[in-house]
């Protein structure tokens, strides 16, 4: 695995709603062609794993697909285009919210609603894979670890109850995971998504990956160059603009 490099997608409504958690249909279905017109393998998390820890070599740039609070836009307008494309994506559900709708904290409005368990069981048998997004959806690092202990392994339970399989990836909500919570989710799931900035490569902690909020990668022709191994010095001003905004937010947040 060496040398590779793998861009995890983060996705979560695929619609017209608007905000940094929807892409428009439109958009959604161009970034997914130009993966396939870069000719960049789409892989999943164990095709990952096993890479890092020995197994079959990865392509020097692959793509990850995944998918945050399992929105019922994903069934009807996600899935039909990755479907068509040969592309398997992972989906991380909210246990608690599962066939209802989004109600945590930052929602839009009206919220949007999320897919029953009936649809993810057809999903899975068509290929889609299901991991762990707590059961309600709270900022874990704010949780005491019984809480947090709580949330993993019942949120686990549920799915594995549905889907006739244990989960083995998870995504904490809010990309908000410290090392203490990182370690509980490492007792659970192999692998554990957040909201890091960058691409991932041999030396990232399975628990601890980055990934590409495709809502900073809407115009096509900066998605293409990014697939095309030219998207460095965006990456490098995104995450610098998101320090600065954390910097500023920071001495507020403590304050409420």
């Amino acid at each position: 695995m060496t040398g590779s490099v793998t861009d995890i997608l983060m996705y979560h409504s695929i619609s017209g709603h608007g905000g940094a958690t929807a892409i428009a249909p439109g958009v959604f279905a161009a970034q997914m062609r130009a993966i396939a017109e870069a000719g960049a393998p789409v892989i999943t998390l164990d095709d990952y794993c096993a890479a890092k820890a020995g197994g079959p070599a990865l392509p020097a740039r692959s793509v990850i697909i995944t998918f945050d609070d399992g929105f019922q836009d994903f069934a009807d307008v996600a899935w039909p285009v990755m479907r068509d494309l040969g592309f398997r994506p992972i989906v991380y559900l909210p246990t608690n919210y599962i066939g209802g709708h989004e109600g945590w904290r930052g929602i839009p409005s009206p919220p949007r609603k999320l897919m029953g368990w009936d649809t993810i069981r057809g999903l899975q048998d068509e290929g889609v894979i299901f991991g762990g997004h707590t059961e309600s959806h709270p900022d874990l690092d704010a949780l005491a670890p019984d809480a947090v202990e709580a949330e993993l392994t019942r949120s686990r339970d549920r799915i594995t109850a549905e889907l006739g399989t244990a989960p083995r990836h998870f995504a904490p909500p809010y990309g908000i995971a410290n090392q203490a919570v990182r370690a509980r989710i490492a007792q659970h799931y192999s692998t554990s998504v957040g909201t890091r900035l960058g691409s991932a490569s041999a030396a990232d902690d399975r628990h601890d990956l980055p990934r590409l909020e495709m809502f900073y990668f809407t115009d096509p022709a900066r998605w293409r160059a990014h697939l095309a191994g030219r998207g460095a010095v965006y990456l490098a001003l995104r995450r610098t603009l998101r320090t600065v905004r954390g910097s500023v937010l920071k001495p507020w947040r403590s304050l409420v």
